[in-house]
Formats: C-alpha cells, structure tokens, sequence
C-alpha cells in the first residue's frame, strides 16, 4: 500500500516547484532504494538502456526537426493568403480560414508550439485590422494551434504509444476522424457566432486586390499553395496509413521534405539550419529526460506492487465501466490545469491502461479519448501552454482576460468532441480496421 505514497510524494515536489524530471527520479530512487536497496541502480540501468534503443522514439526528433524547418519555409504565408482568399466574406471567415490554416499546418508539423506561433503572427494582424474581438481572435490561435495534438503526426502520440504499448500507426490513423470532428465544431460555432453577433468577426465585403481576382487565378494560387503541404502529409501519414512506412521512416521522410521545402521556397540556409537544429536538440532532450525520469517512476511502482494496489481498488470501488472509464478522464483532465502533457501520460497512462483493457475497452479509443484531454489541458489554466505560446506572439492590447476568456467555449466544444468519440467508438476504429482490411488485400 505504501507504494501509493509515491503519488503523493510526486505531487509535492511538484507543487513545492521542483522540476518534474528531477521529481519524478527522486521519487523513483528514495522508493527504490527504501524497497529493493542497491538492486534499484541497476534496475534504472536497465531502463535508461530501454529508452535510448527505443526505434521507435527516434521519430520524436525527427518530426521536431520538421516543425522547426517548417516553421521558416513559407509554408504557412501560402497558406494563409490562399485560405483567407476563399473564407474572407464568411460571417467570422478569417477566423475560419485560421482554423483550417491549422488543420493543413498541424498535419505537416505534428509539433504544437510551432502551429500555434506561426499561425498566430500571420492570423492575429489580420483580425485585428478587421476589428475581430480579441476573445475570438485567443480562441481561435489557442485551439487551432493546439489542434497538433489530436491531427496526425503528433510527438505527443509518438510518445503515447510506446507507453500505453500500442500501435503508434493504429493511433495516427484511428485520431483523424476525431481531430476533424473536432475542427469541423470549431468552424461551426465561429460560423454560427459571428452570425448571430457579426460584430465578433464581421464579413468583410470592402472591394481590394484579392477581391478583383478571377475565378482561374485563385484556383491557381490555391494549388500553388496546398501541393507543398499535402506533398508533405502524403510523405508522412500517407505512406503510415498505407503501410509503406514506420512512424519513424515516416518522420524521416518529412524532415528530408522539410529541407526541401525550405529550399523551394529559398528559405534554406546555414542560420535556418542550426537554428532548427539547436531546437531540436533542445525539445527532444527534454522530452526524453522527462521520459526516462518517467520510466524509472513506473518501473518502481509496478515493481513494489503499485498495479495490483490500485487494481484491487479500483475493483472495491465497484463502479460501472463506464463510470470508471469517466473518472479517468476526469482525473487527466483536472491533471491538466497543472501538469504538461508528458507528465500526464507518464504518471497516469500506465496505471490507467492495463485496468481499461481488462475492462474490455479498446486501447486505442481509450489513447484517443486521452489524447482529446490533453488537448483540453493545453486550454485550461493555469498551465495552459497555449495561452503561454500566444502571449509571446500577441500585441498587448490583448490582454490574458481577453485569452482566458475566449478558449472557455473551445473546452466546451472539446467536452462536446468528447463525448462524441465516446459514444461512437467507430469513429476511432473504423478507418484502421478498414486500411488493415485493405493491406490484407
């Protein structure tokens, strides 16, 4: 039983400040230590060795060499000037435009902060000459940008399947219905609200450049813009869905197209290069750091008897599977107001997923019902990354009241996604079963 106070001891490390890498390793050796004595070292040993010669894991900095090289390759400026050209005279049509601006941008990336801050300098300009509300405008670069988490690729979902011992493949794969669900409710409540209040996102009908655009001529800029982008996400979850490739083939075919890109736009250079370089380095060392932390945490409580602890109280509990599956939601989701996503899914995705399997429930639904409040996490304060990521790029006449306020009705829309991919498992395992059925062909 005392394995519990393993939690308890994390948590207040956590919220004493301490970092929680090094919370997690203190924890796991103090355990360790005080449980199987010098044995520990070389249990930790073992886990280290693990982690370093994952294959799978080394798609994590690859995918973050594309999102840093995309970032600077004129993908996104493309793509805004197309998107907004076809959007622009919809009721909210620039915010619309930015949602769907995120959707392509967040496929060919699969890393969040680099959505959410490039997204933000083109879109936010925009909407602000054309008196957007600043709640709309937060709204709209926060949820969109945070969409990388539930688009494929995802680093989040490359790090996920290896914990939950999943399929990262079935993953990328079974969260794209989802991720359009998501995005599609998003359209529709900007839609619906800039037209019953035109005055948070008016149309804009005032005679310009784009407006004197023939039909031929947009069509021609919109194919410029979207063949290097879908080039990209063929590159990366095409040849995934179609088995031609490894998640971490996969992310090396798109950061060789990411360098591409950066040179078809004559974006490359040297600077360019390290800078993406020294990014990478920087994102992948903390995430494995925080992995490997997180490993030695696990490998401790499963040792000393912490699954079949919190297995026997789960079934004391004698809850409903259902009720049991909501709780679990429940608990990542208040996790989120204070912990970053790869913490979440270290301390609780171990725990959590061999009870939901005995339970009967798919793996790969259940990662994806995760993966959706995860998301919800980026939103909510007081982490709330996304709203850390607009700071940086957003005027000051945007104020955090203006961003708190405006990503309420995002969560609740993410709620709403919830409970939707909850209530039709089918939206998750419909497309794997089908491309597995057609790879068996």
């Amino acid at each position: 039983m005392y394995s519990l106070l393993m939690f308890l001891a994390l948590f207040i490390l956590i919220f004493l400040g301490f970092p929680v890498a090094f919370s997690l390793i203190s924890v796991a050796f103090a355990f360790g230590l005080f449980t199987f004595g010098d044995a520990v070292i070389f249990q930790f040993i073992s886990k280290i060795e693990g982690i370093s010669t994952n294959f799978i894991l080394a798609a994590v900095p690859l995918f973050v060499f594309m999102g840093s090289m995309l970032e600077r390759s004129g993908i996104a400026q493309q793509l805004f000037s197309a998107i907004h050209m076809w959007t622009r005279r919809l009721p909210g049509g620039l915010s619309i435009g930015t949602v769907i601006m995120c959707i392509i941008f967040a496929a060919s990336t699969g890393v969040i902060g680099a959505t959410e801050t490039v997204v933000g300098l083109l879109a936010i300009p925009a909407m602000l000459k054309h008196n957007y509300s600043h709640s709309l405008i937060s709204g709209t670069i926060c949820a969109g940008g945070s969409l990388g988490t539930i688009i494929p690729p995802s680093v989040v979902v490359v790090v996920l399947g290896p914990i939950a011992d999943v399929s990262i493949g079935d993953l990328m794969v079974g969260m794209l219905i989802p991720g359009l669900i998501l995005a599609l409710l998003y359209i529709i409540y900007i839609f619906f609200l800039c037209l019953i209040k035109p005055e948070n996102g008016p149309r804009i009908n005032t005679e310009d450049e784009i407006s004197r655009l023939s039909l031929n001529q947009k069509l021609i800029i919109t194919v410029k813009a979207l063949i290097p982008p879908l080039l990209m996400i063929f590159a990366v979850l095409g040849s995934i869905m179609l088995g031609w490739a490894a998640p971490t083939e996969a992310a090396a075919l798109g950061a060789a197209g990411s360098i591409i890109l950066s040179l078809f736009y004559k974006k490359l250079s040297w600077q360019t290069f390290k800078e993406a370089l020294i990014k990478t380095i920087t994102v992948t060392s903390m995430i494995m750091f925080i992995l490997m932390a997180g490993t030695m945490f696990t490998g401790v409580f499963a040792a000393s008897g912490g699954m079949a602890v919190m297995k026997s109280i789960v079934e004391s509990l004698n809850l409903a599977p259902w009720l049991l599956l909501l709780t679990f939601l429940l608990v990542i989701f208040i996790a989120g107001f204070f912990l970053e996503w790869i913490s979440i899914l270290l301390i609780f995705i171990p725990v959590f997923i061999p009870i939901v399997t005995s339970l009967g429930y798919n793996p790969v639904w259940f990662c994806v019902l995760v993966l959706i409040m995860i998301q919800t996490s980026y939103l909510t304060p007081p982490m709330a990354p996304a709203i850390f990521y607009l700071r940086g790029v957003a005027p000051k006449e945007i104020t955090l009241i203006s961003m708190y306020r405006g990503v309420i009705p995002f969560v609740i829309i993410q709620i709403i996604a919830l409970g939707i991919v909850s209530y039709y498992p089918e939206t998750v395992l419909w497309l794997p079963d089908k491309l597995l059925g057609f790879e068996g062909q």
